[in-house]
């Protein structure tokens, strides 16, 4: 086999992997995320909980620095905001809504990681003044 049959074959194989990897981070799985957005253990009504694909630190602040975002609806005594349909991996989720007790904005945020095929993970989001 000549150089040029080799950095061919190699490309080919480079290019094949790349195209056929699995994929991780974001949607297209079996795994749902609850987020119950709290301060101080209090469950904060109507909290926007935003998502982020594939980190493990503090994207940003800003709603555009985010893949997808929910309200936290009532369920119960809590506030819940659920993303469905993902995958293995690294999820950022950070929240921002406000307090009527302290009558304050609150924000916060934590990693998440899915470790499994399917499932369902509960995650408290802790949120500050």
């Amino acid at each position: 086999m000549n150089k040029l049959s080799i950095k061919l074959l190699s490309l080919s194989f480079i290019l094949i992997s790349t195209i056929t990897s699995c994929k991780k981070d974001g949607v297209g799985g079996k795994n749902t995320i609850e987020a119950f957005p709290k301060h101080h253990g209090k469950s904060i009504p109507n909290a926007v909980v935003y998502i982020k694909y594939g980190a493990t630190e503090l994207p940003g602040t800003n709603a555009s620095d985010y893949d997808d975002k929910e309200v936290a609806t009532q369920d119960g005594n809590l506030s819940k905001a659920t993303f469905n349909n993902l995958l293995k991996g690294n999820y950022y989720l950070y929240s921002v809504g406000y307090d009527t007790t302290i009558n304050e904005m609150v924000y916060g945020g934590i990693a998440v990681t899915i470790t499994t095929k399917s499932g369902s993970q509960e995650v408290d989001v802790p949120v500050t003044e």
